[in-house]
């Protein structure tokens, strides 16, 4: 359940705090984030952040917030409610495209907010009150890779979906905060790799997934 005070009269205000906290997680960790921190690193009156988050796990709840809308960005035509949306892949090859472009951005260009993720991850396991919060914000990521591989065929699309999700979240870990850092892959080999990951999970599935080529000009 949120805390945060809503302000549908000054949504500005909430997303510069929310994009601020997300800031200080990146440069300062978690002891760095306080409602002070926030006001003063954002340039807002004393006690601002505090009107809008009142309690500390407010405040996180706003950075989470903000910071799945952000991620959001990067899902968007994955993340339509109902049956699988038109603009998500049905073969293989789409698939690996998609998935692909999304690990290698959040690499190169959605760092920072991939650091503040992996701090909150971490703080969610110490509060049960950000824990639901945290893990409803993946939700809507986690069912549209269920979707995708289900339209490839998988007999067990819920299990494929998540491991999907697992294998890109262990790459991203890994070139952003953990011993590949310095040696990021490049979306090629990304690429490479989910297809791999597709051909072992589903098998014979995966080949009849494949884009047909259409038919040469008798012409040519």
């Amino acid at each position: 359940m949120t805390t945060a005070k809503r302000s549908p009269d000054r949504p500005d205000r909430l997303l510069l705090i929310g994009d601020t906290a997300i800031r200080l997680l990146v440069e300062r960790g978690m002891r760095g984030l306080t409602h002070r921190a926030v006001d003063e690193a954002a340039g807002l009156p004393a006690g601002s952040t505090s009107y809008y988050a009142r309690t500390r796990v407010a405040l996180l709840e706003v950075a989470l917030a903000r910071m799945t809308v952000l991620e959001a960005g990067e899902f968007a035509p994955a993340l339509a409610a109902g049956d699988l949306p038109p603009a998500l892949p049905r073969d293989v090859d789409g698939v690996a495209d998609m998935a692909a472009t999304i690990v290698s951005e959040a690499i190169r260009e959605g760092r920072a907010q991939k650091i503040a993720r992996y701090e909150l991850a971490l703080e969610a396991t110490r509060r049960p009150e950000l824990r639901g919060m945290y893990d409803s914000a993946g939700v809507a990521f986690r069912e549209a890779a269920v979707a995708m591989v289900a339209a490839l065929g998988s007999p067990e699309p819920a299990r494929h979906g998540r491991f999907l999700v697992a294998w890109c979240e262990g790459v991203m870990f890994d070139a952003i905060a953990g011993s590949g850092w310095a040696t990021p892959p490049s979306r090629a080999d990304i690429r490479t790799g989910i297809a791999e990951l597709l051909a072992g999970m589903l098998g014979d599935t995966a080949r009849r997934h494949r884009p047909t080529a259409p038919p040469e000009s008798p012409n040519k």
